[in-house]
């Protein structure tokens, strides 16, 4: 590469770091003059990057919004965070990407890296391994996510058409009332487990709701704005939500210990922690912890993890279990062999 070319390149990797840069500050960098500057940057314009002119004492230039993306510059650390990142959010389901533009993002920036650096970056990829299993992730749709994020950012009300998971129109914890369209008031986006969420005030039902984002099938920003309620943050709000979505089994159970102890124990998306007011007066007190699950085969074990006492309030089902529990762990603590069945 000649290098005046390398230079151009140097200038437009410069300006996209951001911010105005001044002509002394840019002949400085690329060991030019001032003038040279200037026709760099015409060399610049007329490949039809946006680069700008700022007047005054401090002024110089910039790169403007443009009608379309400018050539992108990455250093070798850039352009390994680029496809870390890619590789990184399809597995936690993070990226908000529909179908394969993920992969096709991290094929056009492989694309046009230099051959020693493309590699390199191969040879990472190729080598990582990860120690969790890809999360079964569900991707919002672009068209569904952008206007809800602004709905978010501005306090706007949103008109939504949302589908439950039974095939009625719910958010997590209500009732159907039908598939048709909504109007919400937007608090947040959460993402968690490899899902997309809004949580806000919803309308037609006059209560708060939290909704999947791949099941809504349309959003619209409405006119007017709204003020966000004061207490939870959006994650919160989401986590509850998922905690006291209606399932098969409603579990309640008596811990001792302070709510900060349990809560480290039990995710907010699993338990309701809250302190009991039937503590035994001596010492530590006790937390009402409640957990919804459509089974119950994996709540002795969660239990017994906690390390602490507890008492199964209900229902007489787990109390069953965890005896289960307690008579394998004593055979295994004894050598016994479980009875063949």
């Amino acid at each position: 590469m000649s290098r005046p070319v390398s230079r151009v390149l140097t200038l437009l990797e410069l300006l996209q770091s951001g911010g105005v840069r001044t002509v002394a500050e840019l002949a400085d960098r690329l060991g030019v003059g001032e003038r040279t500057v200037r026709r760099y940057v015409d060399h610049l314009v007329d490949l039809d990057v946006p680069v700008e002119s700022v007047r005054g004492r401090y002024g110089g230039y910039r790169l403007a919004p443009g009608h379309r993306m400018p050539p992108l510059m990455l250093t070798d650390d850039e352009a390994l965070a680029v496809l870390l990142g890619l590789v990184a959010g399809r597995r936690t389901g993070i990226t908000a990407a529909a179908g394969t533009a993920g992969e096709t993002a991290a094929a056009k920036v492989r694309r046009v890296l230099p051959e020693r650096l493309r590699d390199r970056l191969d040879a990472v990829l190729d080598s990582l391994t990860f120690t969790t299993a890809p999360t079964g992730s569900a991707a919002p749709d672009a068209a569904v996510l952008l206007p809800v994020a602004d709905a978010v950012r501005h306090h706007r009300p949103l008109a939504i058409r949302y589908t439950g998971g039974s095939g009625a129109g719910s958010g997590s914890g209500s009732g159907g009332n039908g598939s048709g369209e909504r109007t919400v008031y937007p608090y947040g986006l959460v993402a968690h487990a490899g899902r997309w969420y809004v949580t806000g005030r919803d309308l037609s039902v006059g209560a708060d709701r939290t909704f999947r984002l791949d099941r809504i099938h349309g959003a619209r920003v409405l006119p007017g704005t709204f003020e966000p309620p004061p207490g939870p943050g959006p994650a919160e709000r989401v986590l509850t939500a998922l905690a006291t979505a209606p399932y098969r089994h409603e579990v309640t159970v008596r811990v001792r210990g302070t709510a900060e102890e349990i809560r480290a124990r039990l995710p907010r998306s699993v338990a309701v922690v809250a302190a009991a007011d039937d503590g035994d007066g001596g010492g530590e007190g006790w937390c009402r912890v409640e957990i919804r699950a459509e089974r119950l085969d994996w709540l002795p074990s969660l239990l017994a993890s906690l390390d602490r006492p507890f008492v199964v309030e209900r229902p007489d089902e787990l109390r069953g279990l965890v005896a289960d529990l307690a008579g394998r762990l004593m055979d295994a603590a004894r050598g016994t062999a479980p009875p063949r069945d």
